[in-house]
């Protein structure tokens, strides 16, 4: 006679197989999870420039650290070139979005916002210009960006922000602030966007500070709160190495409790007129 093998064994013995394919399926589901990071911090790093410009009287740095949780790896990035006429142009910026298509998309909107300012007259046209490329591409991802313009020349840099955080600065006679500018639509939402530009002429030594949002923001942490913080770790090192207050200004996002990508990118400049031979009592 065949034994009998009662129901709640033939139960058990269904939970344990189950209960086994599910473990293979999620260590599985894992280590795909773990590569599609890993691939997106690649690209990241490989994208972020080797180093940024630097002239007499101005220099700069820049920090970033990818998101550690799951495929929260976003699209952070910072660049810095030449652009004609001698000027340095600079961008940070952050995409909408997780894993390996922000992280392309990321490069898409660096190599689009490089592209538009050697042509462009001023940070606000170099966004708008970005904007319209961006939107030309019927890509479904937006991305934040602050570009920034320094003119050797005339010391003074000229800003624009599609969707940004703000920038802070600080001098070292001990004033410091956020920039109160207006700004824009993230690149990418809304066709014809207009984004005004800020200009700021560097009469005082003191360094000037763009985050993204991983630094200043977390789950239960206000941006206000965040910004007031990389303020006053401008103003304490607003006459530091620009290196070294890149990563006072990093700290910050430990603190946040942010799940995000967080960069940093640092100008450390001279009074106008200090490095160029100028009259630093200006025209």
């Amino acid at each position: 006679m065949t034994p009998h093998r009662s129901p709640r064994s033939a139960t058990a013995d269904d939970l344990l197989t189950r209960l086994g394919r599910l473990t293979a399926q999620a260590r599985e589901g894992a280590e795909l999870q773990q590569a599609r990071v890993e691939l997106a911090e690649a690209l990241q790093r490989e994208i972020l420039p080797a180093s940024l410009p630097a002239v007499p009287g101005l220099r700069t740095a820049a920090r970033y650290t990818p998101a550690r949780h799951g495929l929260s790896v976003g699209g952070d990035w910072y660049d810095g070139f030449a652009l004609p006429g001698g000027a340095l142009g600079f961008s940070i910026g952050d995409v909408e979005g997780h894993d390996v298509e922000a992280a392309a998309f990321m490069g898409q909107v660096r190599i689009a916002v490089r592209a538009v300012a050697a042509a462009a007259a001023d940070p606000g046209e170099v966004l708008s210009r970005a904007n319209d490329l961006l939107l030309s591409v019927d890509c479904d991802l937006f991305a934040t960006c602050t570009f920034l313009r320094f003119d050797p020349v005339t010391w003074e840099i000229q800003t624009a922000r599609a969707g940004h955080v703000p920038g802070v600065w600080a001098t070292v006679d001990g004033r410091y602030g956020v920039v109160e500018d207006e700004g824009g639509p993230p690149l990418g939402m809304l066709p014809d966007a207009e984004y005004p530009v800020t200009r700021r002429r560097l009469t005082t030594a003191g360094s000037y500070v763009l985050v993204t949002d991983g630094v200043v923001e977390g789950p239960s942490f206000p941006m206000d709160d965040g910004l007031a913080r990389v303020a006053g770790a401008a103003l304490a090192g607003a006459g530091s190495a620009p290196g070294d207050l890149a990563a006072e200004v990093m700290k910050v996002a430990d603190s946040t409790g942010h799940e995000d990508d967080a960069a940093v990118l640092v100008l450390r400049h001279e009074a106008f007129g200090a490095a160029s031979g100028h009259d630093s009592r200006g025209p």
